[in-house]
């Protein structure tokens, strides 16, 4: 096999970024499979470039000239500038390669702009299309791993990877690392919701632990767990065992069923100060919150304690709401979460629209049968900029009206005020207080009355609301030029649309043959009739 050059691209940001966020934060927002492929890849012999695009790079000028292959790691919100960057990089005669949530969630469209396309990925994924390594036009391969892998090289193997990306970030530096895959839970609109719960080797954790202390005085590492914590003893005593307390700072995403008080105290000890749980629904998904047989104000009640006791051991708490849900109808879960805000104001409100991506959950097949899900360009879907399923219970414009009140409601200076002054900790004060002046508070409420705005008065931007056309409005349109800046001229033909719809139809017409141990499966078995 001869030695390849191979380049891996991380986006980070769907486009070009100059804001201060993006230079102080974007390169802490690095994936792990981009790391893990690349030290895969020097594994077998091949020259590696791995960059994380944080918006502020110039890709032509990042990648060495004569790449043989790039391998680009994309979430959905980023996929058209992926698509253009791998136009880019084939007319410079490069086979490209796409991996990451964009992948597994919509591998029909990105088949059209990929030599590969890439499901789930183990090592013997990467080592098939490195030993092909050939363009496949006009639409390219599909190969998927049977399962998650069983194993990940670890922090000391990709360090220089890691190393290499937190350079870029000048104040602020925080290690990625993942304990587990899968997800016990059966969330209906989680990627991870179909796959098997597993650990990680926890003794590998504990040496990844203790190699960062020989890198940093007390590093800060972000665990990229869907859940963390579901097999809690194990993490903590490997955390435990690989170092004095509190040598280490985390931040972390679990449910609050694993944050019990006992449990609280011990990640307490343990350096644990930052935690992202997920409440989702007054009304559903209790399995979650140790609340699976109430709903309503009851469990607004009992979750709002719970929050409210989680300030006793954590300085930071981000509570998750998906909005629009079908369980959802009329004023009260909206009102419900007001309260919420109202009994616990130290907690920062995380707001998702409902959204369908495409092949994320098997729950989006019904939701495609039922006509409801939208072709918004993949650039909106980022659970905020557009809402690709029409409502259950709702009418748009209603949907919005109540929607701006919430978010007016939850950065309102009271709000704010009361926020910052419940806050026990100096740093989670103000990052709480940015956070609320900035686009994800004050400026997604701008952004939402505009939406609103054009319902009312433009009647073709309606018509595509409400599925009567399939023409993206101007609105839309102009703020991906805008977004894309100098990737939008290689933004390939009919890139802007894609059939919302491929899932079922591909389903129905039950020509899918997923690769399974090691064969590439043709594009033409992989598309609808």
């Amino acid at each position: 096999m001869r030695k390849l050059k191979i380049g891996i691209i991380d986006l980070v940001s769907k486009g070009p970024n100059k804001t201060l966020w993006a230079r102080i934060m974007h390169a802490n927002l690095a994936s792990i499979m981009p790391q893990v492929v690349a030290t895969w890849c020097e594994e077998q012999g091949h020259e590696v470039k791995l960059v994380v695009y944080m918006g502020l790079e110039d890709m032509r000028k990042e990648l060495p000239k004569g790449v043989d292959i790039v391998f680009i790691c994309s979430f959905t919100q980023a996929s058209m500038l992926a698509y253009s960057l791998s136009n880019y990089f084939r007319s410079q005669g490069a086979v490209t390669v796409l991996g990451g949530p964009h992948a597994r969630c919509y591998p029909d469209d990105s088949l059209k702009y990929f030599d590969y396309v890439l499901g789930l990925t183990n090592k013997s994924t990467i080592a098939e299309v490195l030993d092909n390594c050939v363009p496949h036009k006009p639409q390219g391969l599909f190969l998927s791993a049977a399962k998650q892998p069983d194993s990940l090289p670890s922090v000391r193997e990709r360090w220089k990877f890691i190393e290499s990306t937190l350079k870029k970030a000048p104040f602020i530096k925080i290690v990625p690392m993942i304990a587990s895959m899968g997800c016990p839970y059966t969330c209906s609109f989680c990627i991870d919701s179909t796959q098997p719960y597993q650990a990680l080797d926890f003794d590998v954790m504990r040496d990844d632990l203790q190699f960062l202390l020989t890198k940093f005085k007390k590093p800060t590492i972000a665990w990229h767990d869907p859940n963390f914590g579901v097999r809690f003893e194990d993490n903590l005593r490997a955390i435990a065992t690989a170092a004095p307390p509190k040598s280490f700072r985390f931040i972390a995403e679990s449910s609050l069923s694993i944050l019990t008080e006992d449990h609280l105290k011990v990640m307490q000890e343990n350096g644990f100060g930052a935690m992202l749980p997920g409440i989702e629904s007054w009304y559903d998904l209790g399995n979650k919150s140790k609340s699976s047989h109430i709903s309503g104000e009851e469990k607004v009640n009992q979750i709002s304690g719970h929050v409210n006791m989680l300030f006793r051991y954590l300085s930071y708490v981000q509570t998750n709401f998906v909005l629009g849900m079908d369980c959802d109808e009329g004023d009260e879960p909206f009102q419900l979460t007001k309260r919420f805000i109202d009994k616990s104001p130290a907690a920062f409100p995380g707001y998702s629209l409902l959204s369908a991506f495409g092949e994320a959950a098997p729950l989006n097949l019904e939701y495609q049968k039922q006509g409801r899900v939208l072709p918004f360009p993949f650039h909106f879907l980022n659970n905020h900029l557009a809402m690709n399923l029409k409502p259950k219970n709702y009418e748009w414009v209603d949907f919005y009206e109540k929607v701006i009140d919430l978010t007016a409601y939850s950065f309102s200076p009271k709000a704010i005020y009361r926020r910052f002054t419940a806050t026990p900790y100096y740093t989670s004060k103000w990052m709480n207080l940015m956070r609320a002046v900035s686009q994800e508070g004050h400026g997604r409420e701008m952004y939402y009355r505009k939406i609103r705005q054009n319902l009312i008065e433009d009647r073709k931007f309606r018509a595509y609301f409400e599925g009567e056309t399939s023409i993206l409005p101007d609105f839309y349109m102009n703020m991906i030029k805008k977004d894309l800046g100098i990737w939008y001229e290689w933004l390939p033909e009919g890139a802007v649309y894609h059939d919302p719809n491929a899932y079922l139809k591909r389903m129905a017409n039950n020509t899918v043959k997923q690769k399974q141990a090691g064969k590439a499966v043709p594009v033409a078995a992989m598309r609808a009739e």
